[in-house]
């Protein structure tokens, strides 16, 4: 890996950063798979008469299927960081040139905070990972966030343009022909 020479600190940082889904946050969608299989077991050992579909052949055909999907699938999610660009990887991949992206900030969706690039052409890309939210936490979210910040701020060049304020709520008074970021009056 080689290293690159940060100008924001003076300090070497590597070529390209990677950050991807947690573990945990791999694991929390299937604990549900887990209870009912227990409760299964449960009540078969029971003797409820109950056995699972497709008998112990098919239960371990979908655990088998299960653990699969669990390491490989949501392992991809996440992002990037070279000098050139912010790569994205979701369903497909798609590589942002620092130069497009015009803000970078975090938001809430339901209690799950996730990390957002703004680009030019005013499209919103919301990361899969790195993300924290209940049963689904990253102890290093807001390291994450800062580094993929300082990474913008480092590489972005001399000619990008902030992105516009948010709308604001249709009780406030409109603003000023003039400037349209200027506050009300």
């Amino acid at each position: 890996m080689a290293v690159v020479e940060s100008s924001l600190s003076g300090v070497a940082s590597p070529a390209e950063v990677r950050y991807r889904m947690t573990m945990w946050q791999r694991t929390v969608p299937f604990l549900p798979a887990v209870v009912v299989t227990a409760a299964v077991f449960t009540t078969s050992a029971a003797g409820a008469g109950t056995t699972p579909p497709g008998g112990l052949p098919g239960l371990a055909a979908f655990w088998i299927v299960l653990l699969i999907l669990t390491a490989l699938f949501p392992h991809r999610f996440g992002i990037t960081l070279t000098p050139s660009s912010a790569v994205v990887h979701n369903l497909r991949r798609r590589t942002i040139p620092w130069s497009e992206i015009r803000a970078v900030q975090t938001e809430s969706i339901l209690g799950t905070m996730t990390i957002v690039l703004y680009e030019a052409n005013g499209r919103r890309t919301r990361l899969r990972a790195p993300s924290t939210g209940f049963l689904a936490w990253d102890h290093h979210f807001e390291e994450k966030f800062h580094v993929i910040g300082t990474w913008w701020l480092t590489y972005r060049g001399p000619d990008w343009n902030p992105v516009p304020p948010p709308p604001t709520w249709p009780t406030t008074p409109p603003t000023p022909d003039e400037n349209p970021f200027a506050p009300p009056a």
